[in-house]
């Protein structure tokens, strides 16, 4: 029998999982868990995730997205003494394949330490409002708040080109007022007047990312409850892709997917799944000999 066989999923029912975070995703991510894995959320509350790093960079992170997502989750369990963790942690830029597109991505990782097994799920979400520009208190800006979601979306201000320790740095402004007078306090910090001013994306702050993290949760909580076909271990699903879909006109390879990679976490085993979509060719716009 395979050794994880006879422990999922009521291998988690019941126990606690730590879970690092300032930003309110427990409101987020209780229920998926609890339904879906009998699994607690304990906030690890002796633990100051900010120092991981921050959206709005007087932090850096300590390395990529999905390690600082592990190291969160390890933090947390640390803090709280458990041997189960979750954390969150997100990136905002260009799509990898489409770099006129603005995307966020979101990761989730989960943390067994009686067993070993780290399994980790990521989203990449189209739909973001993550934006900033370069603004004079002055300027009637009104369509650039409409298309980001002010005020039900928060947003962050700073004096333009002063960054750094003793400027201000105004976060959370959900209300014209607030706004209005960051915008003034902001400016006059500045060399030149003017204000740079962006999305917050810190989940609580923001419920157009709220919303991705929650899609996020379900899926990971799928994923944890999968077993691998092999040894049983939780955490069977995708781990990596092979690209070169053939074009439909010459039949060379393209950079589009071409199939999935799903693998365990805890063994070698992987297999090699084909597009969830069925599709077999590549648009020949996407083709380097035909549209080169």
């Amino acid at each position: 029998m395979p050794p994880f066989a006879c422990r999922l999923p009521a291998a988690f029912a019941g126990r606690p999982v730590s879970l690092a975070t300032r930003h309110g995703k427990e409101r987020l991510l209780a229920r998926p868990f609890r339904q879906g894995l009998d699994l607690r959320l304990v906030l690890a509350a002796g633990f100051d995730t900010d120092l991981l790093g921050t959206f709005s960079g007087e932090r850096p992170r300590p390395a990529d997205a999905l390690e600082t997502c592990r190291l969160k989750a390890e933090a947390g369990m640390d803090a709280t003494g458990l041997d189960l963790g979750l954390a969150s942690e997100g990136s905002f830029g260009s799509h990898p394949s489409l770099p006129w597109l603005t995307v966020g991505t979101e990761w989730l990782t989960f943390v067994d330490r009686r067993e070993g097994l780290v399994i980790a799920e990521s989203l990449v979400a189209p739909r973001t409002n993550f934006d900033g520009r370069r603004v004079s208190p002055q300027d009637d800006i009104q369509d650039w708040l409409d298309r980001v979601g002010f005020p039900s979306h928060a947003l962050i201000a700073r004096p333009h080109g002063r960054d750094g320790a003793g400027q201000p740095l105004i976060k959370g402004l959900r209300t014209p007022a607030a706004l209005a007078e960051a915008l003034d306090r902001c400016g006059r910090a500045s060399a030149d007047g003017s204000v740079w001013l962006e999305t917050d994306m810190r989940a609580h702050c923001n419920p157009t990312r709220r919303g991705a993290i929650r899609s996020l949760a379900f899926r990971l909580v799928r994923r944890i409850a999968r077993p691998c076909p092999a040894c049983g271990a939780p955490g069977w699903g995708r781990c990596d892709v092979r690209v070169g879909l053939p074009c439909r006109w010459c039949g060379h390879p393209t950079e589009r997917l071409l199939a999935e990679v799903w693998g365990c976490v805890a063994c070698a085993h992987q297999e090699e799944r084909p597009r969830q979509d069925g599709q077999l060719t590549a648009d020949p716009g996407d083709c380097p000999r035909c549209n080169p």
